[in-house]
């Protein structure tokens, strides 16, 4: 295997969520400076379930013009969009508009949307390009696409945002003008007062944008360069004198690699167990696949995420930011340990997604009861939170790779399938839990500072 080729993959499959992921991580900078405020991540989640048309339109002309549609200048086209909307962000999240008599964040709401799209649409077309590569590839990529969500946490961990310091309040006179940047909670209590950042979100989005360059490289060196050229030169898909229906069949006619296992007999063979793909699967097992990664992504991608903030800000500032960090180095971890060890096996993917949707049931019982969670008051509850976070998000990651090495070896098509399944789970996840994080307010916060529990 090419090492170059790896690298690149590993550096293409960052750019896939990179930009939104770091909108998430810069929240605590971004909001205080706009008029939206901490309404700002209800209208984020709204604006990505609504980017989905991206993957929409790219699954249907799959489904209704099949081998018309060709990835690589969608790709071109989505990078690039990319590129420009995060550098343009750099100089004009802090503009408002006027509308209706109040201030609003136009072009941040407007180039928010922009990245979405980017994002979105990466999952049903980065995916079925990495069907031009040999399967090793693909896992490479998933430690990419789960580097997306670490890089900008960590840029985010060096840039210090929401470090929170507190202090007596009759000691913060001079914070008590700048509303901005500390918390009156009341008389003779502690403050909570939000350090400065040691850069600015215009350094930071800068940044977003050079990642979104380095993909752009990436994707151009994988489609040109003469090394990777050799890691697929005996894939019938890259004969560019192929018809697109021949372009598919010479898909399923890709030679088997040694690790992959035939699922039936060569009697068997002749029979396809269902219309899906190579007919590996029955249509029983094709159903389980998709519905287990539907739900995978509903709970790492959306449910989750949404009360990571109740879940662990009550066991203290240190315990939020090394959850959040350790969870995103457990994914690229999980890809890692996938790729030595790809157990596919549908029973031991639905026995991990129990185990990981019971760290998952937890996570969500600590959030439902914040401020006040268990072991709240100890050393033992943050080392069991931030455990869980990461046990949670290494399982979880391990079997979506698996299904995506499953569906690799079904086809392109299945590909473009899996990709509109994730941004299905995630769909449904974040439209459940909008109302009932931002409608009903069902899970509330504690101030970092004063929040009294029982002991």
């Amino acid at each position: 295997m090419s090492l170059l080729t790896h690298v690149l993959a590993c550096l293409f499959g960052m750019g896939s969520w990179v930009a939104i992921n770091g909108m998430w991580v810069e929240l605590p900078l971004v909001v205080p400076a706009i008029p939206e405020g901490w309404y700002l991540p209800s209208y984020l989640t709204v604006l990505i379930q609504m980017a989905n048309i991206g993957p929409l339109f790219i699954t249907l002309m799959h489904r209704f013009r099949p081998g018309v549609l060709d990835e690589r200048p969608v790709i071109y086209c989505i990078v690039g969009l990319g590129i420009i909307a995060t550098f343009l962000l750099a100089f004009f999240w802090r503009h408002t508009v006027t509308i209706a008599g109040s201030l609003h964040s136009v072009p941040l709401l407007v180039l928010s949307f922009l990245l979405s799209v980017v994002d979105c649409t990466s999952s049903v077309t980065f995916l079925p390009f990495m069907m031009r590569l040999r399967p090793h590839y693909l896992t490479t990529y998933f430690a990419g696409e789960g580097l997306s969500g670490l890089v900008p946490a960590l840029v985010a961990l060096i840039q210090g945002v929401g470090v929170v310091h507190c202090q007596n309040a009759t000691l913060a006179g001079a914070a008590n003008s700048t509303p901005n940047n500390a918390t009156m909670v009341g008389s003779g209590e502690l403050e909570a007062i939000y350090l400065p950042a040691k850069f600015s979100a215009q350094v930071f989005f800068v940044f977003l944008s050079a990642m979104m360059v380095v993909c752009m490289v990436a994707f151009i060196l994988l489609n040109h360069h003469p090394a990777v050229a050799r890691e697929r030169k005996n894939d019938l898909y890259f004969s560019g004198d192929l018809a697109p229906g021949k372009r598919e069949q010479g898909l399923s006619l890709h030679a088997q690699t040694p690790e992959q296992k035939p699922m039936i007999s060569p009697l068997e063979a002749v029979r396809p167990r269902s219309a899906f793909g190579r007919g590996t699967y029955s249509s029983l097992q094709v159903a389980f696949i998709f519905v287990v990664l539907a739900w995978v992504n509903a709970l790492t991608n959306a449910v989750l995420p949404s009360v990571q903030s109740y879940s662990c800000l009550p066991y203290g500032n240190k315990a939020y930011h090394l959850a959040a960090t350790m969870a995103a180095v457990a994914n690229p971890v999980a890809c890692c340990i996938a790729m030595f060890m790809p157990i596919r096996s549908l029973i031991f993917m639905g026995f991990l997604t129990m185990i990981g949707t019971g760290f998952g049931a937890y996570i969500m019982a600590m959030a439902a009861l914040s401020p006040c969670p268990l072991l709240v008051n100890s050393s033992s509850g943050t080392a069991v939170i931030v455990l869980t976070w990461i046990l949670f998000v290494l399982s979880l990651s391990y079997v979506k790779v698996i299904i995506g090495v499953i569906l690799r070896d079904e086809g392109h098509s299945a590909l473009v399938w899996c990709g509109a399944v994730v941004q299905l789970g995630s769909m449904v996840g974040a439209v459940s839990m909008f109302p009932l994080v931002s409608v009903y307010g069902l899970f509330k916060s504690g101030d970092p500072c004063n929040t009294k529990c029982p002991m």
